[in-house]
């Protein structure tokens, strides 16, 4: 492996994706690197299988040459740094790289965040889409190259050494590396902490998000995941039934972390595992896959990216899964530094037939409560609004009547007395941080009797 940079120039003359964020002003620098090198692919051992208990076999079964890009956040002064790297699995489902790395947990608590585009659609789109890397900056990226989803593993893997090795973040003491990813990228990660950790032993904790209960297969050829491709009537199979968990994760030395919306608690129902002294599983009432204000957060990003806007469908969730992943790396850094692991929160009730109890708002039972479940003025859950794929991860927000608010609360300030109340009880229940609340009071102020 070897790693050069930092990267400069291209058409755009900046890496894609980069944070809106004005990274001078929080004392942060960005750096863009490539790596490349020799990447290894993975088998399952002969005569073993992916089973549901996750300990899963691996074993090596070829190599082949891959150039990625990495692209590193790191504080300016190293007396700022808090001595842990996050690693980011950057997702591809939407067609291109998608990565953070400006949340406050992470700018304000000293984390240095790395995203690594690991899988091949990052580089060379989906077909018809033309959003990859090369194709929106082929002077900067032209040369990247991939084989293949099936190295992604190693790949990974690689990344991880060059930013505990120092060649990524400078002079930064890197004491801890943490593995993060969401959605398509928590089922890689998923694969990962059941088949490889064991191999390579190089994170000290992982952080899965918006987790549909299912590792995927180590081996998958040139197949990538297009969820624009509707699947044909002769295949049987819908988009619920493909989102349905099929394996555990493998009990490790080192803490999981996996922080879910209602949806994937569907989803992780028949997977579900108990909390343990190295794992950690939460799941949110009322919350989906996709809110409003996760999409309102990526439209200046995409806007400025891709030159257009981001479609935002009417009728979607409108409880942000944001605070619950900054709070999640809160405590993480925590239990990998030998500190507190993070507080064990309820989980959602099912009925007998597996289906979500409701209260009579339509709101989930039990699971962690967010303000806007716990004190609510509209019916917000993993219900679609059709059976599409892009449904389905939207979930729905059904405002309450303003009578019916009104009803509830009588007046504004009541409710938002309420709703505070309700969010001082997450942040002590460990879900919200301290600086979440007072942007989600303004919200709620804002958003009563509309």
């Amino acid at each position: 492996m070897t790693i050069s940079g930092p990267l400069t120039g291209g058409r755009h003359g900046r890496p894609f994706g980069r944070p809106l964020v004005d990274l001078d002003q929080v004392g942060y620098r960005e750096d863009e690197w490539i790596i490349e090198g020799d990447a290894t692919r993975y088998r399952p051992v002969s005569g073993t299988e992916l089973g549901f208990d996750g300990v899963w076999e691996a074993e090596p079964a070829g190599t082949a040459r891959f150039r990625t890009r990495i692209v590193a956040y790191r504080p300016v002064d190293p007396d700022q740094f808090n001595g842990t790297a996050i690693l980011s699995w950057n997702n591809v489902t939407a067609g291109y790289d998608l990565f953070g790395g400006e949340s406050p947990e992470i700018l304000e608590n000293g984390f240095a965040y790395v995203g690594v585009t690991v899988q091949k659609v990052g580089i060379d789109g989906l077909p018809g889409l033309d959003q990859g890397l090369r194709s929106w900056d082929p002077e900067r990226y032209g040369d990247l190259s991939h084989p293949g989803d099936d190295y992604s593993f190693d790949i990974f893997t690689q990344a991880a050494n060059a930013v505990r090795g120092g060649e990524v973040l400078g002079d930064l003491d890197v004491r801890k590396v943490v593995a993060m990813g969401g959605s398509q990228s928590a089922g890689r990660l998923a694969t990962y902490v059941n088949a490889i950790h064991p191999l390579t032993k190089a994170f000290d904790g992982y952080l899965l998000t918006i987790w549909f209960g299912s590792g995927t297969p180590l081996e998958v050829g040139d197949t990538v995941v297009n969820i624009n491709t509707t699947p044909t009537p002769d295949q049987a199979v819908s988009w619920k039934d493909a989102l349905r968990g099929r394996n555990q994760l493998r009990s490790l030395e080192v803490p999981v972390f996996v922080v879910n919306s209602e949806l994937e608690a569907m989803a992780c129902l028949n997977v579900r595992q108990p909390d343990t002294d190295t794992f950690r599983y939460w799941e949110a009432a009322g919350t989906c896959h996709v809110s409003v204000q996760g999409m309102e957060l990526r439209q200046p990003k995409y806007r400025r990216d891709f030159g257009t806007e981001l479609p935002i469908a009417p009728g979607i969730n409108r409880i942000p899964m944001m605070p619950l992943y900054d709070a999640a790396i809160h405590h993480l850094q925590s239990w990998i530094t030998g500190g507190a692991a993070p507080p064990v929160q309820p989980r959602i009730e099912f009925d007998a037939d597996g289906e979500i109890v409701r209260d009579e708002h339509g709101i989930a039972v039990r699971g962690i409560r967010l303000p806007q479940a716990e004190v609510p003025i509209a019916t917000d859950s993993a219900i679609p609004l059709a059976e599409d794929i892009y449904s389905i991860l939207y979930g729905s927000s059904v405002p309450f009547s303003a009578e019916k608010q009104r009803e509830l609360y009588g007046d504004v300030d009541t409710y938002v007395a309420r709703f505070e109340e309700a969010a001082r009880a997450a942040e002590k229940a460990g879900v919200l941080l301290p600086r979440d609340v007072p942007a989600l009071v303004e919200e709620a102020r804002s958003s009563f009797g509309a």
